[in-house]
């Protein structure tokens, strides 16, 4: 299993450099269409650092008034506190602060910038449908995605995404201008950098997109990894996962935004090895055999 982790980080940093090999060639190609050089790449990331900001520093607000939940009273759900506070023991990280979604479908997600700024949100139907093991597997999971500092990676591979986006958009508006003044090279040698910056700019966000889901995918294996480690239990969390996603309740609060930050998602994902590429989870199926091979 530690060999399985030690796998899963050391691709999931392959992929975030891959993410920034791809902004530095749309920085760079941005720069030299548009005749500004590296300053046109550097006035392009101040201008995406500047948008990511705010959404690193309140996302977790916007995402909570998304789903529409609301903290959790503790003299009403006093085990789910005790759960949490003797899992966050166990991780080592402070206690998350709780929230519920008033929904019958079970689910659960973490987010946050920070173990210290964490937050995890369970539905209504998530306590009223699994046993106590299966609810600790739960909260097991949602805590290593705090403890592996995966809810910071998110928003930083979910700004590095917009990131691309947006440069890619402006390498296109920059071609239509025409051609750049001043250019140092020949006919030929600016023609190449033109058809460069034209595939660059359309493949781009599909690639940064692919690789953000595959993060996504291998931080859930991960979680899945080091949650059944805080419970010693890995059956809990697998016994769960069945039962979310064999569950036929919709969940209202869920949306594209929100979805790949569940246990599951709540949201139709696609078969096949084509498909799964664009699924923001790995298979249920692959997720339960792995912790009980564990």
């Amino acid at each position: 299993m530690y060999e399985a982790i030690e796998g899963n980080l050391r691709r999931t940093w392959l992929l975030f450099a891959g993410f920034v090999l791809v902004v530095v060639a749309l920085g760079y190609l941005f720069g030299e269409l548009t005749g500004f050089g590296y300053a046109g790449a550097a006035v392009a990331a101040v201008l995406a650092v500047a948008g990511a900001w705010g959404s690193y520093y309140y996302s977790d607000r916007i995402v909570l008034s998304i789903s529409g939940a609301r903290e959790a009273p503790r003299e009403l759900y006093q085990y789910l506190y005790n759960a949490t506070e003797g899992l966050a023991i166990a991780a080592g990280v402070p206690v998350p602060r709780l929230y519920l979604i008033e929904d019958s479908a079970p689910n659960a997600f973490a987010t946050g910038r920070d173990p210290q700024h964490a937050v995890i949100v369970v539905t209504t139907g998530l306590l009223d449908k699994l046993d106590r093991l299966e609810l600790e597997g739960v909260l097991a999971h949602e805590m290593a995605h705090v403890q592996n500092y995966d809810i910071r990676l998110a928003t930083i591979a979910a700004v590095l995404v917009g990131m691309v986006a947006l440069m890619s958009d402006w390498l296109l508006r920059s071609m239509r201008w025409g051609r750049r003044r001043g250019s140092r090279g020949g006919g030929s040698a600016q023609g190449a950098l033109v058809l460069a910056g034209i595939v660059l700019a359309v493949l781009a966000p599909l690639l940064a997109q692919l690789m953000r889901l595959a993060l996504s995918r291998r931080r859930e294996y991960l979680a899945d990894a080091s949650g059944a480690m805080l419970t010693r239990y890995p059956e809990g969390l697998a016994g769960a996962l069945e039962k979310i996603s064999a569950d036929p309740e919709p969940l209202e609060a869920a949306n594209k935004a929100t979805a790949h930050l569940y246990i599951i998602n709540p949201l139709r994902e696609w078969g096949g090895w084509a498909n799964g590429l664009f699924n923001t989870h790995p298979p249920v199926e692959d997720r339960v055999q792995r912790l009980r091979a564990m």
